[in-house]
This record gives C-alpha cells, sequence and structure tokens, in this order.
C-alpha cells in the first residue's frame, strides 16, 4: 500500500516469521493480493486511518521490515472491519442470517460428500443442506485459561472437519500474544503490538527492560520470543509490564482508545503507570488444511479465516496476516463455493456431537494452559491427554475436547522446538522443517 514497500517484502517477512514452514505459493497469493482486499473493505465502509493526503495510514508491527499494518483508530481494525462486512451482509438479498445457532456435526452423503449441516437451532436438531460449507469459525482461544479470543470460540471447526474425516494440518503451532493486559479478565484485553511498534518497552517490576536479555530486536522481536521472555520474568517472580509512558503518554485516549479504555475500566492510567501484562491465546496457525481456493480434503466442504491451514502463517504467524489472510482466502474460497453444485442425493448422515458440561471445560481450559502452553514437555503433554482421555470418557466426543486432543497429540509428536511451539525438553530446530 505504500510506495516504498513491495509484496516481496512482505512475502519475505511472512517466510521468515513463519520459521520454514509456510507454503510459498499461499504467501504469494496472500501479499499479491492483499492491497485489494484492503482496499475492497475500505469500500465496504471500514474506516481505515488514513494521512492528510488521504492514502492509507500504517504501522509498524514485530518482524516486519517496513510499517504496513493498515490500521482504524490505532487498535480497532478487527471491530470496525466485522461491523462494515456485517452490514454489508445484513444488507444483502441474497443472503439469509440465522443468529444463535450451533453446529453439531457436518452432513455426508453415501459418496463422503460434505452436503450442509447438523445444527441445534432453539434448542432441536435441524437439517441445513447445502451444495457446499465454508466452515468460518475462528481459532480456539477458548481452549486454553487466558486468551485474547471471545472464550466461546474453541476449535469447533477443527473438530467438525477432523470428525468428518478432513485433513488437519499443524495444530500445535498456537500464537501466544505476548502482552495481554492481565487484570483477571476472560478474555483478557489485548495491549496491541502496536504499542511496543510506537516505542512503547517492556520491564519488570523493578523496572529493567529486560527484552535485550532474550533478543537483540527486543520489543520488536517475533512474537513467540516475546511471549516465552515475559513468561520467564512471571515465572521468575519478577512480574512483566508494558511501559507507554513516554512513547504514547497523554495520547493515548486518541491513538489507542480500546487499551485505553480497557486499562482505565481495570483501574490503570498507563499514561502514567505501566500496564500489567501475560501471555495469552491469540491466534491458531493450524487448521482445517486447504488449498489455495479453501476446499478441504473432502469434497463439498471449504474452511476460510483462522479455522483454516492455508500454509500462509507456517509455525508463527507474522502480524496481522490473520485479518489479510481472512480477506484474501475468504474471498477466494466463496468464488469456488458459488461454483458448487448440489448432488441432491437423499442419504444424508451425521451424529451430533455432545455437550460438554462448564465445570468440566473450565477444567479442561486450566489443563491446556498447564500442558500445552508457552512452553511444553514431554511429561506435561502426557497428562494432559489423559485428562482429556477422562473427559472423553465421561462426556464422549465433545467437540473441545476433539480439538483439544488435536492439538496435545500433535505437539506431543513434534519433537523439536519451532515458531509458536517451544519444547523444553527438544528445544532444538530440526533442520529440514515439515508440516
Amino acid at each position: 500500500l505504500a510506495d516504498d514497500d513491495d509484496p516481496a517484502l512482505h512475502a519475505a517477512d511472512t517466510l521468515a516469521a513463519g520459521a520454514g514452514l509456510c507454503d510459498p505459493a499461499a504467501v504469494a497469493v496472500l501479499t499479491r493480493e492483499g492491497p485489494e482486499a484492503v482496499r475492497r473493505l475500505a469500500a465496504l465502509g471500514a474506516p481505515f486511518d488514513r494521512t492528510p493526503d488521504g492514502r492509507f495510514a500504517q504501522s509498524l508491527e514485530a518482524a516486519h521490515s517496513k510499517p504496513r499494518v493498515a490500521r482504524i483508530g490505532g487498535d480497532g481494525a478487527g471491530r470496525a472491519i466485522m461491523l462494515a462486512v456485517s452490514a454489508a451482509a445484513q444488507a444483502a438479498a441474497n443472503i439469509e442470517i440465522r443468529e444463535a445457532v450451533a453446529v453439531r456435526a457436518l452432513l455426508k452423503d453415501a459418496g463422503g460428500r460434505v452436503r450442509g449441516v447438523l445444527a441445534d437451532q432453539d434448542g432441536r436438531l435441524v437439517r441445513i443442506t447445502a451444495a457446499a460449507v465454508i466452515l468460518a469459525t475462528g481459532g480456539l482461544g477458548g481452549l486454553y485459561a487466558v486468551t485474547t479470543n471471545p472464550v466461546q470460540v474453541r476449535g469447533e471447526g477443527l473438530a467438525l472437519a477432523a470428525l468428518a474425516g478432513a485433513q488437519i494440518a499443524d495444530p500445535e503451532f498456537v500464537q501466544f500474544h505476548p502482552t495481554a493486559i492481565d487484570v483477571g479478565l476472560d478474555p483478557a484485553p489485548l495491549a496491541t503490538e502496536a504499542l511496543r511498534g510506537e516505542g512503547a518497552r517492556l520491564i519488570n517490576r523493578n523496572g529493567e527492560a529486560f527484552m535485550l536479555r532474550y533478543d537483540p530486536a527486543a520489543e520488536l522481536a517475533p512474537r513467540d520470543i516475546v511471549a516465552r521472555a515475559i513468561e520467564s520474568e512471571i515465572r521468575a517472580g519478577r512480574g512483566a509490564f508494558l511501559d507507554a509512558r513516554e512513547a504514547v503518554g497523554a495520547h493515548f485516549p486518541s491513538e489507542f482508545p480500546a487499551v485505553f479504555a480497557a486499562c482505565m475500566a481495570a483501574g490503570i492510567d498507563p499514561r502514567v503507570s505501566p500496564i500489567p501484562v501475560t501471555p495469552a491465546v491469540h491466534y491458531s496457525m493450524g487448521g482445517v488444511a486447504t488449498d489455495l481456493d479453501g476446499r478441504t480434503s473432502l469434497p463439498g466442504l471449504y474452511a476460510a479465516g483462522e479455522c483454516a491451514s492455508t500454509g500462509v502463517h507456517g509455525a508463527n504467524r507474522l502480524a496481522s496476516n490473520s485479518l489479510l489472510e481472512a480477506a484474501v482466502f475468504g474471498a477466494r474460497a466463496g468464488r469456488a463455493a458459488r461454483l458448487e453444485r448440489d448432488p441432491g442425493t437423499a442419504a444424508l448422515k451425521a451424529a451430533p456431537a455432545p455437550a460438554l458440561p462448564d465445570s468440566a471445560l473450565q477444567g479442561l481450559r486450566q489443563a491446556m494452559t498447564a500442558g500445552a502452553g508457552v512452553v511444553r514437555d514431554a511429561a506435561g503433554l502426557t497428562r494432559l491427554l489423559a485428562r482429556i482421555d477422562s473427559l472423553q470418557n465421561q462426556y464422549g466426543q465433545a467437540l473441545p475436547l476433539v480439538a483439544a486432543r488435536l492439538i496435545a497429540a500433535a505437539a506431543l509428536a513434534r519433537k523439536e522446538s519451532r515458531g509458536g511451539h517451544f519444547r523444553r525438553d527438544f528445544p532444538q530446530t530440526e533442520a529440514k522443517g515439515r508440516r
């Protein structure tokens, strides 16, 4: 979007962050089609910040070589984009929206083709048939005790696809945002990475800026490194705080209104006090494996956004490539899915997944944070899988349990550290990356 930037430069940054597991073809699509995707969102009404000459205002975020992240109100891009897209969907005569409907299974015909969903609507199971289904169910943060995601998002799309027999890729790669605001809220509010791009520093309770001890890029090191550094300081009893008093100071209300509001609601004025932070589950790099048009390994089933694994993110997502991937590959999946034709066969099968009681879910969230968190090892992952076994024996193949097992089993199988997956007992990275 800037004269001194180029898709090839963006691609190089993406590949570097992905730690050897990115699909170069998918990265090329993302970076080549990305600028037009941003312009399309702006045309739908997303009010991107502009420079005085009308260009997109852009922020520098971690591991980007240039300021290239189009922003809205400093830190409000996600919400503003969702509002614009939702309004466009509601205004479209050809789109029917059903709210408060929960999918319990994918419908398949005798030939294995996905033909719709079995859903819970107002307490009764209904069949919704279709020529194609696109999973756009988001991530899995609600499986963990501390997350920046809506807590209702628990990897259901991943689990639905897996139970139907779709190929799943790289579920062990879970990104922890280093700087969730640690004030006991669920979900945890986010201290956006753009704050560090503006010069905010990470300090411990002794006032020591500690990041240079962990990486020469300090606050702008890749997220996995920053998350592990913060985790180390917290475990050592020194705590971790984001100090934006000099970098932002009095400009907080206008430049970072969401962070400012979250801090003030918790009794912290970030203009005069450092913000307590902790790593929180933020993004899932893995998901339902797709091609460049969102097709999964099952005919009739597509996936887009965070629940998909397009190969763009590899082992560690580059900052803000998530929104861009959803826009680019969501559009590609939509264009491909609308060409599908319903074969009309009548014999459709599906077994609804059982529900998981809230008490069991809260126990699972604690177990996932303890066993498959920022730093992992065989002992912790084995204990976690035993806990999932016990819950599954009690409650059956509930969708959160299926998703949790995929993460834990894949993390145990990957005997190396790479990107967002760090094994205390296997700290080295293998010479050749493999998905």
